[in-house]
């Protein structure tokens, strides 16, 4: 850029810098030291085995081909993680040097996650293939491999090639407990005695709203303790509001974890919100959180209640087509669901 250009390029005052709820959460979980300290805490309660300085960051993305019988491209797919790094060291797992660690988060409940998380995790090991399948043919029309026996040249790889495993972890932000699936066998309608030969595939799941981890990181720590507490409707609001204050202002509760917590809350966020410096939180903050705690809690009340009021409804309905058919009154049925004021007379007639 040139340099007059960007020295006169002023800022706005006052101009609202708006941040997603994606990108608020994809961007805290991008630091290091946060994602392993999940990873230890999820994988191997808290034990320090993932380190910070082992992680790099993986291109999230993956496009793949599905095969048919001869090996030619049949159909192309394509997925977005939401976090992927690669850990490339660790003594606790001996022989194991690498390993590629996915991050979904998840605001709503998800009843096909577990073939989400089957696609993810075959989308990194197809794209591992690829890239070893590639290399095997370029070092065998240079002759740089050897011999290579009918199955090799068939497959694409040695005998002896490995590749990385993939491990993905699923938190869960939503308010409701989450009633999904948590393996392959939730959505599948087995015979019982075809279980044991129908494979299964697990998902790991944490619900950010009640688990028991033990985290290090003290951003993890602020982060899951004031979304439970936010979650929790069993405190009243002017306490909930009294104790996040409190619990910011001890702990200096850091911007990037309230930002995240924005995000977990499914919240756009004005930056602005930040821009006093002798508070680590505003009032105005706290408030619009619970606010849209507020919101969505009414939002599912109003569909509960549409929900249930249209069942009730159906069943009065039901109940008058009855009583009129009994009474050789069925030309008045018609009328009844054209008319709603007549079907009302007739509610009342019947003591519905």
């Amino acid at each position: 850029m040139n340099e007059k250009k960007a020295a006169g390029k002023k800022k706005v005052p006052g101009k609202k810098k708006v941040i997603t709820p994606d990108i608020a959460v994809k961007n805290y979980w991008n630091g290091n030291s946060e994602f392993a300290d999940l990873f230890n805490a999820v994988l191997f309660r808290g034990e320090d085995v993932i380190r910070p300085e082992d992680l790099t960051a993986d291109d999230t993305g993956a496009s793949v081909f599905l095969e048919d019988k001869t090996g030619k491209p049949a159909e192309s797919i394509h997925s977005e993680r939401d976090t992927l790094k690669v850990c490339r060291r660790s003594a606790a797992w001996g022989g194991v040097q690498l390993v590629i660690l996915g991050l979904e988060s998840q605001e709503k409940v998800h009843y096909a996650m577990p073939l989400r998380v089957m696609g993810y995790d075959y989308g990194n090991y197809k794209k591992q293939y690829d890239a070893n399948a590639r290399d095997f043919m370029e070092k065998y029309k240079t002759k740089e491999l050897g011999s290579v026996t009918d199955a090799e040249y068939l497959s694409k790889m040695k005998r002896t090639d490995r590749f990385v495993p993939v491990v993905t972890v699923v938190i869960y932000y939503g308010e409701k407990p989450w009633d999904g699936a948590v393996s392959l066998h939730g959505i599948l309608e087995i015979p019982e005695e075809m279980k044991p030969f129908v494979n299964d595939y697990k998902i790991i799941l944490v619900e950010a709203r009640r688990n028991d981890l033990a985290f290090h990181n003290v951003n993890n720590r602020d982060l899951f303790y004031l979304f439970q507490l936010m979650m929790d409707k069993d405190i009243p609001h002017a306490e909930k509001k009294k104790e996040f204050q409190k619990y910011c202002d001890e702990n200096q509760t850091s911007r990037e974890v309230l930002v995240t917590l924005a995000g977990a809350m499914n919240m756009k966020l004005d930056d602005r919100v930040f821009e006093k410096e002798d508070k680590s939180v505003s009032c105005t903050f706290i408030e619009e959180l619970l606010a849209e705690g507020r919101a969505e809690g009414r939002a599912e009340g109003i569909v509960a209640g549409r929900t249930e009021g249209r069942a009730e409804g159906e069943a009065k309905m039901s109940t008058l087509i009855l009583r009129l058919t009994d009474l050789g009154r069925s030309e008045e049925i018609v009328r009844a669901a054209e008319d709603k004021g007549y079907q009302k007379k007739l509610f009342r007639e019947f003591g519905l």
